[in-house]
């Protein structure tokens, strides 16, 4: 793939602005600079330029999916990897919570080609969303079609166990409720229009495809559909807000993902999302358990040869559905 066109990435659907960098932009009430098209361009062109891979499709492993430890991660069974550290990359923050390693890795995953980020980036961390959101669209400047953007959650749903995992069938965006969204501010139509639609923010075909893909396998008894919410963080949720949330149908809860899709939808991806229930949600006073991270942790390695599996596969038939459509 030759170097990024700061011009054209989404052919007839980009309308190059008057303005070509984004001005400030006011993020807790102090004035930052926020990403401009040809920031990220620099970074893309820097990526390009350390690998030969050209990813059709992207993961986000999520905390206790494998982007802490490396044995039996889902970056594992990407072969000829070639990892690029996250701190050698030009304008990319770096993680800070344990369970995310902070590097991307490119390689194959079934024969497809793939970028796989160990390690995200959260907004209880100090980044603005916008930050948060960065290595999305780098994605798309490399090329990159198709998200599949992973995570841990709480399980609100009774009837979820911990170890299930859920198709992401929608979310609720409780931060947007709040006016805080990745899209805030001036928008670059060079990544995706000023309104984008999010009714359909989970591909329709994928979801089929991993419920085939889990019969397949065997796994359909702990793979679950449902509706996912993402909260700042950093604490886990009271009772009364776990049970408000359950009331307006919400099923899994965690702290990431919603903003990563809200972008990858912005910019023209298609996205598949993926929950691993690691702890049931406490909506009684009388129970005695507390959420932690350990426990978020210790159900990702329990999961993670399922996991491991699942979600290649998965690439495979995405990609194989992709060649096939007209």
């Amino acid at each position: 793939m030759a170097p990024v066109n700061a011009t054209d990435v989404n052919g007839s659907k980009a309308y190059v602005p008057v303005k070509k960098t984004l001005p400030e932009v006011e993020e807790n009430g102090k004035s930052s600079k926020g990403y401009s098209y040809e920031t990220l361009v620099e970074t893309a062109n820097f990526l390009l330029s350390r690998t030969s891979v050209r990813p059709r499709i992207g993961v986000i492993c999520g905390s206790g999916m494998g982007s802490y430890w490396k044995e039996g991660s889902l970056a594992e069974n990407i072969t000829d990897p070639e990892c690029i550290p996250y701190e050698e990359i030009p304008n990319f923050p770096v993680s800070t919570v344990e369970g995310h390693h902070g590097r991307l890795v490119f390689g194959k995953l079934e024969g497809v080609p793939v970028v796989a980020m160990q390690g995200r980036f959260h907004y209880y961390e100090g980044y603005p969303l916008w930050k948060c959101c960065l290595p999305v669209r780098v994605m798309k400047l490399i090329g990159v079609q198709t998200l599949i953007a992973t995570n841990a959650a709480g399980g609100l749903n009774p009837n979820y166990k911990v170890g299930d995992l859920m198709i992401v069938r929608d979310h609720i965006n409780m931060m947007g409720f709040a006016g805080n969204n990745p899209l805030h501010g001036p928008n670059d139509e060079r990544f995706g229009p000023r309104f984008p639609p999010m009714n359909k923010a989970y591909n329709l075909e994928y979801r089929k495809i991993a419920k085939e893909v889990a019969k397949e396998q065997g796994i359909d008894n702990i793979v679950r559909e449902g509706v996912y919410t993402c909260l700042g963080g950093p604490n886990f949720e009271t009772v009364a807000e776990l049970n408000m949330l359950k009331m307006v149908g919400v099923d899994a809860v965690g702290m990431s993902t919603v903003h990563e899709v809200i972008i990858a939808r912005h910019c023209d991806m298609k996205v598949f999302g993926l929950s691993l229930i690691t702890n049931e949600c406490v909506t009684s006073y009388d129970h005695d358990s507390e959420a932690n991270h350990e426990e978020v942790l210790d159900v990702g390695r329990m999961r993670q040869d399922t996991l491991r599996q699942y979600v290649s596969r998965l690439v495979q038939r995405f990609a194989s559905s992709d060649d096939a459509s007209p």
